[in-house]
């Protein structure tokens, strides 16, 4: 994999939540991820090239599930509208994914995009979504959302194993909530504040290393060598160190992990 490229790619995604990059084709395809702590809307041209992106924060998924029906449909609808009015036309279509092993029902996340205008032309799981980025042909991708941190085994270029279990970016908010002695809002600005990454590291070593244990429970290190992390939690500096000790598996993650599955999804959509 060229690190590079795939960098240079998440930051043109990431560029795109500020300017309109002209697609290269008419058709557009639409991802819709509808996370933990975040709501992400990709927009890609048909030929997978970046052209917009707007996300919100907000706590109506839990574990992968819909925990506030209204308020999910809402936060989709509104930033719909925002790209819509960004792009000069109407987004009809988009894709959606799951937490990857779960085996939670898709039908709720149907309803929320469909409840904000959208018609759903494709649902997969998030790790195989996040290779739709990274396309390796051997290895394993992590992706650490809010609530879950979900797992592809690739080989040969084919996903022959999917799991997810609970933990993740909340767990982490809790444990400095606790420690701090402070609210769940501040312990969230803490998490998300990079500066101040090394200095929390040590309070939630614990939590990664039972993200890391989530791994080892199905990666044996002798059949797998690369984990490639994706998910909003892997953007905490340093995570990707705590699990390459703990599991000894090389581990890489790129620089802007955050909007690697949401691109992921919108490159699975069909073009409309």
């Amino acid at each position: 994999m060229d690190w590079k490229l795939v960098d240079e790619f998440m930051e043109r995604v990431d560029e795109s939540r500020r300017k309109v990059f002209p697609p290269v084709s008419k058709k557009l395809k639409v991802g819709v991820d509808l996370g933990t702590a975040y709501v992400v809307i990709v927009v890609l041209d048909e030929e997978n090239n970046p052209v917009a992106c707007e996300m919100e924060a907000g706590s109506v998924i839990r574990d992968g599930l819909v925990v506030d029906y209204q308020g999910a449909t809402v936060i989709v609808k509104r930033l719909k509208e925002k790209l819509e009015e960004r792009l000069g036309q109407k987004l009809t279509h988009c894709a959606i994914a799951m937490p990857a092993g779960t085996g939670h029902n898709s039908k709720t996340h149907v309803y929320v995009v469909q409840g904000a205008g959208f018609e759903v032309t494709n649902i997969d799981d998030e790790a195989s979504c996040a290779n739709n980025i990274y396309k390796i042909s051997h290895g394993v991708i992590v992706d650490i959302g809010g609530g879950t941190t979900g797992l592809a085994l690739i080989k040969d270029g084919e996903v022959v194993q999917i799991e997810d279990e609970p933990t993740g970016g909340t767990h982490v908010t809790l444990v400095l909530a606790g420690n701090y002695r402070i609210s769940v809002d501040e312990a969230e600005k803490i998490k998300q504040d990079a500066s101040r990454h090394r200095e929390i590291l040590p309070v939630i070593n614990a939590v990664i290393e039972k993200m890391a244990s989530i791994i080892k429970k199905y990666v044996e290190p002798s059949e797998m060598d690369v984990i490639y992390l994706c998910g909003g939690t892997s953007c905490l500096t340093g995570i990707e160190g705590i699990i390459e000790r703990e599991t000894n598996i090389k581990t890489y993650k790129p620089e802007n992990p955050l909007l690697v599955t949401p691109t992921g999804i919108a490159m699975s959509s069909k073009s409309i």
